[in-house]
């Protein structure tokens, strides 16, 4: 998937049901009628039964495809902190929301074919290789049949597939790259891109490419099987959709990675 004459789809994926309770998160419903995919928050960082079921019902109505988004235990920050755990203790966390989100998608009538770590975990993973590995082999004790939709270029992604599992490379619409290829840190300015369709034209070259491109302009070559775009952010419905309608001109069509 190195350019746009070969690439001929590309999913687009959210991170949804990150309320609680009456407290609400983003437009999931505005999102879902956009994206091709769901990450489904499972309790920890967000989400709780009831936003659970609901979410994936809707999915289910939309035809989207739902994954797992496990996180730190850790509301407050929204999981974007680093909880220090032991890597047995990472595993069984991971373990334990993937089987929460898989028992309430069964609840709601959908099946769940992926996971997505969340903030701080999915970034550790993206560097940190003993964190991936516990991150990997919780998924593949839980089900080896799910797949992992990781940050692109990521440890994660080599050592599942070392691990025999699917592995699928995301990229950000709204988030900057520094020149190695990671993510900007949220508190540096810029590292959140606001405007859409810049958003839209920067995916477009990205995925033509088949490469991230870096602050400074630059690309680092990676296969781009998903498209991350976050629900949680102002104006985040009207990204989605200039994303979308910016690649479907292109010729390219959103499809779930994984289907």
């Amino acid at each position: 998937m190195s350019n746009t004459s070969k690439m001929t789809r590309v999913d687009l994926n959210s991170d949804m049901g990150e309320g609680f309770g009456d407290y609400k998160m983003g437009d999931d419903a505005g999102i879902l009628a956009i994206v091709s995919s769901a990450n489904v928050a499972c309790g920890f960082h967000a989400g709780d039964p009831d936003i659970m079921v609901k979410t994936f019902e809707l999915a289910k109505e939309r035809g989207v495809s739902i994954g797992a988004h496990p996180g730190y235990n850790d509301r407050a920050g929204f999981g974007r902190r680093i909880i220090p755990h032991s890597l047995a203790q990472i595993e069984r966390l991971v373990a334990y929301q993937i089987g929460a989100a898989q028992a309430l998608a069964t609840y709601a009538g959908h099946k769940l074919t992926y996971v997505k770590t969340h903030g701080a975990l999915g970034n550790q993973g993206q560097a940190d290789v003993d964190v991936a590995k516990a991150v990997a082999r919780a998924v593949r004790a839980v089900d080896p049949g799910l797949s992992i939709l990781g940050i692109a270029r990521s440890a994660l992604l080599n050592v599942s597939l070392d691990m025999g599992l699917k592995a699928y490379h995301e990229i950000y619409a709204d988030r900057a790259y520094t020149e190695e290829g990671f993510l900007v840190p949220r508190s540096e300015k810029g590292a959140v891109l606001h405007d859409p369709d810049q958003c839209a034209q920067r995916v477009l070259r990205m995925v033509s490419k088949g490469a991230i491109e870096t602050r400074s302009g630059a690309y680092l070559d990676t296969p781009i099987d998903s498209i991350c775009l976050h629900s949680d952010t102002p104006g985040a419905v009207g990204m989605a959709v200039q994303v979308r309608k910016t690649l479907e001109a292109a010729g390219i069509q959103i499809k779930n990675f994984s289907s």
